[in-house]
Formats: C-alpha cells, structure tokens, sequence
C-alpha cells in the first residue's frame, strides 16, 4: 500500500517491479492475487497524484491569465 510520504517515482517503480515479475512468471500464484492488489493500490494512488498536480497547474494557470487581463 502506498504510503502519503511515497512519491509518484517511488510507487512507479514498485509497480514497474510488480509488472516485470508478473511478466517474468516470477511470481507464484498465491502472491499473484496479492501482487495485482498491491499494484491496483499503486495505480489508485498514482492516479490521484496526477489529478492534483492537474488541478494545481490548472489553478496556476488560471490565476496567471486572470492577473494578465
């Protein structure tokens, strides 16, 4: 589970860990179900940062057309 102090890189790469060993059928099929729990958390997680640093650019960029006008 990714923690709040994770970063976007961070929890990047440990699902690029989970995709390559799920690839490489390093994995036995009791941690699969896990592992692909796990790398749907990442997901979510990695999702949500990208919506904030999306609004938060958004926000910027509105505040700098308005101060422009």
């Amino acid at each position: 589970m990714p923690t709040k102090k994770e970063t976007y890189s961070q929890a990047m790469a440990r699902l690029e860990k989970i995709v390559s060993q799920i690839d490489n059928n390093e994995l036995e099929i009791d941690a699969l179900s896990e592992k692909i729990k796990e790398a749907n958390e990442i997901i979510a997680f990695c999702s949500d940062k990208l919506t904030k640093a999306d609004r938060e650019i958004e926000k910027l960029l509105s505040e700098e057309r308005e101060s422009e006008e």
